[in-house]
């Protein structure tokens, strides 16, 4: 769900809900490369459960990315979507589950809003095309140069759609995909996949969401399951807290604005393409070796912690002395139920209601306040209270007014605080009349080099009276320009002389750009009035149609909250209107929404594409279906306008305007359809048609040989899984039509991949659990349930905004950081040269010899370290130590610590060291236990606490165990794989 700025106000409100992803970086040997071995424990101190995957979130960024060049071709993409998942895998290291889903067929409610993105695409790119030739015409003319015109097919991001060649062949790939990587990479071994594609209807997401209700209401489910969920979207957090699941963390890319984009002309960085003046480019590196690339990071990633939300959460909603007993879950959902007033992708937001104004603020203030009044929350499993609900938004539209005037006032003011820093960065930029060089420059205080000397103090004073004189000629001859400009009238230019004060300044030097026209204004007297009369063309007095409006919104606010709780309970439904009403006009809406329509069904999947693409998308439809779209004798040709108004509604971008496009007419568009059904050709039928989730798994599951024998057996029955084959998953399997099976090779649709001859995994259709219609699930936390411990600090609710904020790395906020003491720096400084302009020898690169290889030991086996992508400071972080059991660590670590000490005559330097391998240790050595002992275990963060306050007990329980194994500390680590001992510290303090 796009909400704007949602994510944002979130993250700042609630700040130690952030956390930065570790991430174990691959090797290179000798040309090889070794990838991670994902069998070993997490670096981020914590173990998944299950990996869910929103697929179209990685689909759009692989297939066109904004940060570097796009692929060449379709195969190309493939490989870029197969290298997201597996970083993705790599980070998460799920240890039951993956689950991919793609979007498919989407309610009618959510196709509005889908239409409206493809048409904008759709637009947009042509008027990208036109802004192109004609920029290029005014360089060419100026005598500017511009790169050749490549000739190359633009990718319409629009095929990601269900129905479309390309969505069917991504469905192919990921299946070969999960075979390749069930058979070779050790990782995924006891891994089950699901894989949902765009043939099974539904959003991703909510596929995802349906999944975990459905198991959550098997009496086998694992109520203390880690849940991690991939994607962007902001409804995602909410969804999130909607399951009341106690471990669950949503991952993804972390947002880093103003990221520099290439001209769409040039295709230099730096510029728009308004702002294109043809100029050559510039060499890229010694041989211009670099003259293709774009200098762009690779995209770092953000775990949210849904736990530590819910502690804030739980302090912000806590109400004492209710009429009722307070309930925190019911509150959670009431708060989930709030956020749809300032947006979702199924209802406009209300005009009072902006989340930059602190809307969810206000609405949460209000709802502590009326909640003594009225008796009880506001919703219950996903279904609404409207008589409640009417007493909120009466709160809100009492302020409406005041709301209106304040948001204009704000805007006033910041425009003028623009305005005046605009003035002071011209000013910034103009300088003084001239600048000295040499002896006589400025220094930047602090700095080490030393100016150079004044070699001939004549010429040095001459060349600045002639830089004096060459700035009052340059400022003469713009004021020149200036006064012939405005007719010979005055002077506009620089001079401060009272004869310019009265010439209006032209539309090109204006400090502000043209403001969009308002016709509403809602900061005025009769905002009702011209709101309804400009955006519905009726008058505010036609109470029926008002009226008409809120049931409509109402309808949705409860087919919204029941579908984030129970699953989509209409296919049909949607909104029929562009904009929303007024909160001041929900009055006495209890009796308004009765119930949705039953037994509604989705659209198909050509239907769809009918519904959401533009007539230059119609390439992907067949022949007669792109006919409609095109034809003047269509009888819904009316669907599909070459141009169309998009509504800025008050807001200063395109993209954010309401686009006024008309709205699909189901019955008409399925008569018109119904003549042209009969063109379709054997495999347009199959991509028409609905499929059914896919479940893989390879030899080494438990559930492996069940699945096998029912291929041998042939059953053409829907068998149930054994929950206790599969960690309690539940649903019912069928045998696949065109079934991966294991010992039979798999074909790569990617030429560029080689062929899977050695397959192990085996695939079949699956179904999630059958629930009768009229079955609600509870919006509860399950029994047996156990609440990780509690993050945060007293410290934490008061920080806000207010301090700066620190990023932390993995899951452990303990993590011991390295950095450089002050011994470290002096010998930086001493072999950088301070006097080159530009960066020193070691400044973007870490030291040579062993720091930059990582850590080696002096006594044991090579220990092979890793680097993580967060850790690449100078020194890096010093490698975690992975041991899969762990028999007598401590014994072994004091045991190099007396021998560090006698070695080097101190102790306590390792102490930053020991500690990190030692949480490693006993993370892993704890869910090596849970992965045996079931459902039972804590999280990782009370594992980790009660290890600290044992410390000192569990040191002097092993005082005699040390003095009987010193010495033996390589066999203290003996395991069924062989790991070497942590190395020693030697003389440097990790701090």
């Amino acid at each position: 769900m796009g909400v704007p700025a949602f994510f944002r106000w979130l993250s700042r409100k609630y700040s130690s809900i952030i956390v930065h992803c570790v991430e174990e970086k691959g090797k290179e040997c000798n040309g090889v490369r070794i990838p991670v071995d994902t069998t070993k424990p997490n670096p981020n101190e914590v173990e998944f459960d299950n990996l869910y995957l929103d697929m179209n979130g990685i689909i759009h960024p692989c297939t066109h990315p904004e940060d570097k060049p796009a692929p060449k071709n379709e195969d190309e993409m493939m490989v870029a979507i197969f290298e997201y998942i597996d970083r993705l895998f790599n980070i998460v290291r799920p240890r039951r589950v993956l689950y991919m889903a793609i979007d498919g067929v989407a309610p009618r409610a959510k196709m509005n809003q889908q239409r409206s993105r493809r048409f904008r695409a759709s637009k947009e790119g042509v008027e990208l095309v036109e802004e192109k030739n004609r920029m290029r015409e005014e360089v060419i003319q100026r005598g500017g140069y511009l790169p050749p015109e490549e000739i190359k097919e633009r990718f319409d991001s629009n095929c990601i759609t269900p129905g479309t060649e390309f969505m069917d062949n991504l469905a192919q790939c990921l299946r070969y995909y999960v075979a390749d990587r069930l058979s070779n990479d050790p990782g995924w071994r006891n891994v089950v996949v699901f894989l949902s594609d765009a043939s099974v209807p539904g959003e991703g997401e909510h596929k995802i969401m349906d999944y975990i209700r459905r198991q959550r209401a098997q009496p086998n489910h694992d109520p203390n399951t880690h849940h991690c969920l991939c994607g962007a979207d902001a409804d995602l957090i909410m969804l999130g807290l909607a399951t009341h699941e106690p471990n669950f963390t949503i991952i993804r890319e972390e947002f880093k604005p103003n990221k520099p984009r290439p001209c769409a002309l040039c295709g230099q960085i730096g510029h728009e393409i308004k702002d294109c003046q043809g100029v050559a480019r510039e060499k890229q590196g010694q041989h211009d070796e670099f003259a293709d690339s774009m200098p762009a990071s690779e995209q770092e990633f953000i775990f949210i912690r849904l736990c530590v939300l819910r502690e804030y959460l739980a302090r912000e909603l806590t109400m004492a002395s209710l009429p009722f007993p307070f309930d925190f879950e019911r509150s959670v959902d009431d708060w989930v139920f709030m956020c749809f007033f300032v947006g979702n992708d199924f209802l406009p937001h209300l005009p009072s209601l902006e989340i930059r104004e602190g809307a969810i603020d206000r609405l949460v203030n209000i709802y502590k306040d009326v909640v003594h009044k009225t008796g009880g929350y506001l919703t219950e499993n996903g279904y609404v209270n409207l008589e409640r609900v009417e007493m909120i938004m009466q709160a809100v539209g009492v302020a409406e007014d005041n709301i209106f005037k304040k948001r204009k006032e704000d805007d006033e003011s910041f425009k003028r605080r623009m305005k005046e820093k605009r003035k002071r960065a011209k000013q910034a930029e103009r300088g003084p009349a001239y600048m000295t060089t040499g002896q006589f420059a400025p220094q930047a205080l602090g700095r080490r080099d030393r100016p150079e000397a004044v070699q001939n103090a004549r010429h040095q004073a001459f060349d600045m009276r002639m830089q004096s004189r060459e700035q009052h000629n340059k400022d003469a001859a713009q004021s020149l320009k200036a006064t012939m400009r405005n007719g010979g009238n005055s002077s506009a230019g620089p001079s401060d002389s009272s004869d310019s004060r009265g010439v209006k300044r032209k539309a090109e030097d204006s400090d502000s750009e043209p403001e969009p026209e308002d016709n509403v204004r809602l900061w005025e007297d009769g905002w009702k009035q011209r709101y309804y009369k400009t955006k519905f063309d009726v008058d505010v007095t036609d109470e029926d149609f008002r009226r008409k409006v809120v049931r409509s919104y109402v309808e949705g606010l409860c087919w919204v909250l029941r579908y984030y709780y129970q699953g989509c309970v209409s296919w049909k439904w949607y909104f029929p209107f562009h904009y929303a009403p007024f909160a001041s006009d929900f009055k006495d809406i209890k009796g308004l929404f009765t119930e949705f329509e039953k037994g509604t069904k989705p659209f198909k999947p050509l239907e769809q594409l009918m519904g959401v693409f533009p007539a230059a998308s119609g390439n992907f439809l067949p022949e007669t279906w792109r006919s409609l779209m095109m034809s003047p004798d269509s009888s819904i040709i009316d669907f599909y306008p070459d141009d169309f108004a998009i509504d800025l509604n008050g807001k200063k971008y395109a993209w954010q305007g309401v686009a006024l496009l008309p709205f699909v007419d189901e019955r008409r568009l399925r008569a018109a359809l119904a003549d042209v059904y009969p063109d379709l050709t054997p495999e347009e039928v199959r991509r028409n048609s609905l499929g059914s989730d896919l479940l893989f798994l390879g030899k080494s599951h438990p559930l492996f040989d069940f699945i096998h024998e029912l291929y041998r057996a042939e059953s053409l029955e829907g068998t149930e899984i054994p929950a206790e084959l599969c960690h309690g998953i539940q649903g019912t399997l069928n045998l696949d039509d065109d079934p991966i099976l294991p010992d039979k090779a798999v074909t790569s649709p990617i030429p560029m991949l080689r062929d899977i001859s050695q397959n192990s995994a085996i695939g079949v259709k699956y179904k999630d659990p059958h629930y009768a219609e009229d079955f609600v699930f509870k919006a509860v936390l399950l029994s047996g349930a156990k609440m990780p411990n509690k993050v945060l600090k007293p410290g934490d609710w008061e920080r806000g905004n207010r301090e700066p904020w620190r990023p932390q790395l993995g899951f452990n906020p303990n993590r011991q950081q390295a950095h450089l003491d002050q011994s470290g720096f002096r010998a930086l400084g001493h072999n950088l040269n301070r006097n080159q302009h530009g960066r020193g020898q070691y400044s973007n690169a870490p030291p040579p010899g062993n720091y930059q290889q990582g850590y080696r030991p002096q006594h044991g086996g090579g220990h092979q370290p890793f680097q993580h992508s967060r850790q690449n400071s100078l020194l890096g972080a010093p490698p975690p130590f992975q041991q899969p059991q762990y028999p007598r660590p401590i014994v072994a670590r004091c045991h190099l610590r007396q021998q560090q000490q006698q070695q080097y005559g101190g102790g306590g330097g390792g102490h930053g060291w020991d500690r990190a391998s030692q949480s490693q240790q006993s993370a892993y050595q704890q869910n090596a236990v849970r992965g045996q002992g079931g459902a039972g275990s804590s999280s990782y963060q009370q594992r980790y606490d009660q290890r600290r306050d044992g410390w000192h007990e569990r040191r002097d329980d092993h005082r005699d165990d040390r003095r009987d194994n010193r010495g033996q500390h390589h066999q203290s680590y003996s395991s069924s794989r062989s790991y070497p001992p942590p190395p020693p510290s030697r003389r440097y303090t990790w701090k």
